[in-house]
């Protein structure tokens, strides 16, 4: 799962979305120094993380694109799952996706003194280019691929991997709906318990 996904995941606390969206960046027991809501995003990060890498249908996913693309495999289906979640948004949520991504932008700022430095760099950019709306078509994915591309200096060759989403493109919308519901209970279920 990749950013737009996390968010959502995340249910309606500005603060467990924020600590979800930026725990990519957080080592160990550093989270122990944000605010408890932003811990808790952490934390469900996380097992999110560990849940999606692990599952049979993810796996089945990677493994179309491991010869090609190796250990990127799984970055590159975290951006392909948020593909099929902003297309098929209106089946998740009765808030318009704009509107979802505007809210939260909106909470970046408002919280910006307690984002890490990763996060408040990487906050312009985002914003500017709208990143999270951007997953809704194959451009936009083809953009972020060949942002994170140039990022490994050209060696990953994710911008490639549009190729094969195109070519498999039924067959990955059809495995992130069926993971989709499952990861769905399972953060909603971890989100209680924390």
């Amino acid at each position: 799962m990749n950013f737009l996904a996390h968010i959502y995941l995340s249910g309606d606390n500005d603060l467990i979305k924020i600590g979800n969206f930026m725990a990519d960046g957080i080592r160990g027991k550093q989270f122990e120094h944000f605010p408890e809501d932003v811990q808790k995003g952490i934390l469900l990060h996380r097992f999110i993380d560990t849940y999606t890498d692990s599952h049979d249908i993810f796996r089945q996913s990677t493994r179309r694109l491991h010869e090609k693309y190796h250990h990127y495999s799984g970055v590159i289906v975290d951006i392909v799952y948020d593909h099929y979640l902003a297309k098929n948004w209106s089946l998740y949520s009765d808030e318009k996706l704009e509107d979802f991504i505007n809210r939260f932008y909106n909470s970046l700022h408002q919280n910006y003194d307690i984002l890490t430095e990763k996060t408040q760099g990487l906050m312009p950019y985002m914003i500017e280019r709208n990143w999270l709306l951007s997953y809704r078509t194959v451009e936009g994915i083809h953009q972020i691929l060949t942002q994170m591309d140039r990022r490994s200096k050209n060696t990953s060759r994710m911008q490639f991997a549009v190729e094969e989403l195109n070519e498999f493109y039924p067959e990955f919308e059809q495995e992130f709906t069926l993971f989709f519901e499952e990861i769905r209970t399972q953060a909603h279920n971890k989100l209680i318990s924390l």
